[in-house]
């Protein structure tokens, strides 16, 4: 796949973290490129980083903050370049995951692993 794949990922069931049933308001937009089997596609990262944006939403406004999808060492992560948007996110063996709508993936927040929802994706 050559394009870019606009993916929005919903907070799933964490009961533990108190999201019993999960909470759709809380999440990411991520713009990146997927391979055929629904990776990550590093190398084509590499030609578009400018546009692999992240986005994350809450009903908070404290918690809105919009960033890039960064790579390095084989970890991906949300950068975020203002002060007040906090500490980059971390995507959890996010190499390891697949990126197709139902899938989950786990993002490090702050010292806290939530587990999220790959809930629409469309190409770009």
């Amino acid at each position: 796949m050559s394009g870019l794949t606009q993916m929005i990922l919903r907070l799933a069931r964490n009961p533990e973290a108190g999201y019993p049933t999960g909470d759709s308001r809380h999440g990411y937009v991520v713009i990146a490129p997927l391979r055929q089997d629904g990776h990550l596609d590093a190398e084509a990262w590499k030609a578009h980083r400018a546009q692999c944006t992240v986005k994350r939403f809450s009903p908070d406004p404290e918690d809105i903050a919009d960033g890039w999808l960064s790579h390095q060492g084989g970890r991906w992560r949300v950068h975020y370049d203002e002060k007040n948007e906090g500490p980059d996110d971390a995507f959890d063996h996010l190499a390891d995951h697949r990126l197709f709508v139902g899938d989950y993936i786990t993002i490090t927040r702050r010292g806290q692993a939530l587990v999220y929802q790959v809930a629409e994706e469309a190409d770009d």
